[in-house]
């Protein structure tokens, strides 16, 4: 199993190659916000990990394992984004909530979530947002901070 490092770098690698058609080391430093060095680095282990085929000053190709693992993560990644939108979380915390969790969760959790969001499409009159009820997110939100005012005053003062 890859690191999310690993992970993070295949999955960028194959958005720009079906955007682009090519990965160049310049174009993913961009994409993930690293240094080039950084990035050559991590080609060369890649591509000696059997995940890309890399050719100096030509760029690099996913190998039939390395686009697994993309697809994998781009997956995880859309099953992620679609739970997270039916339950009402904005889509700014969404993708930031979505880098965190998606390398952690096991593939279990993945299509349990997946499972779930289909019930919930299917039945929307289960989500809160359409029965005139705060969203699950600002019900979590309000019940985090009852417990955070009780857990306070529970604590000696300072």
């Amino acid at each position: 199993m890859p690191s999310a490092f690993v992970e993070d770098y295949l999955e960028r690698i194959d958005d720009l190659i079906e955007r682009k058609g090519y990965a160049r080391t310049v174009d993913i430093a961009a994409a993930l916000a690293v240094r080039q060095p950084s990035v050559t680095a991590m080609v060369k282990r890649l591509n000696e990990s059997g995940y890309v085929s890399y050719e100096r000053y030509r760029g690099l190709k996913l190998t039939e394992k390395g686009r697994q693992v993309a697809r994998r993560i781009k997956q995880r990644h859309a099953t992620l984004a679609r739970f997270l939108a039916l339950i009402g979380v904005p889509e700014a915390v969404r993708e930031q909530d979505i880098e965190g969790m998606e390398h952690s969760l096991s593939a279990e959790t993945v299509r349990s979530l997946e499972a779930l969001s289909e019930v919930l499409e299917a039945n929307p009159a289960l989500l809160p947002q359409n029965q005139g009820s705060p969203s699950l997110t600002s019900r979590a939100v309000d019940a985090g901070a009852r417990r955070q005012g009780a857990v306070r005053k529970a604590l000696p003062p300072r």
